[in-house]
């Protein structure tokens, strides 16, 4: 059983920055791309950024997004936050278990960003 368990979301004033964490863990045999995406109310979960260094536009030049492969973690570093950055944030990993198998999707929780005054 493979879980993504994020942390480091909350409310954060406009201008402010935000480090989300995301840990892999579980029956890995191997991680081949992370990633996060969000879903604001009443939108679509939209892809924010993967471990291909595939941002969305949105948030070129704000965010940056690294892994620590040793830890099976991956980061979210969000910074000149702007109120329509408010969303649920989750963790995506596209993730084998076992030698020779094709790997499986995988999502976290999720976790809150609220960026307001």
């Amino acid at each position: 059983q493979v879980q993504l368990v994020e942390s480091g979301g909350g409310l954060v004033q406009p201008g402010g920055s935000l480090r989300l964490s995301c840990a892999a863990s579980g029956s890995i045999f191997n991680i081949y791309v992370m990633g996060w995406y969000r879903q604001a109310p009443g939108k679509q979960r939209e892809l924010v950024a993967t471990t291909s260094l595939t941002y969305a536009d949105s948030v070129k030049g704000r965010f940056t997004i690294s892994r620590d492969n040793a830890k099976n973690t991956v980061y979210l570093q969000m910074n000149s936050l702007k109120p329509e950055d408010t969303a649920v944030y989750y963790c995506n990993a596209l993730i084998s278990v076992v030698a020779g198998q094709l790997p499986n999707n995988y999502w976290g929780q999720g976790t809150q960003v609220t960026v307001s005054s």
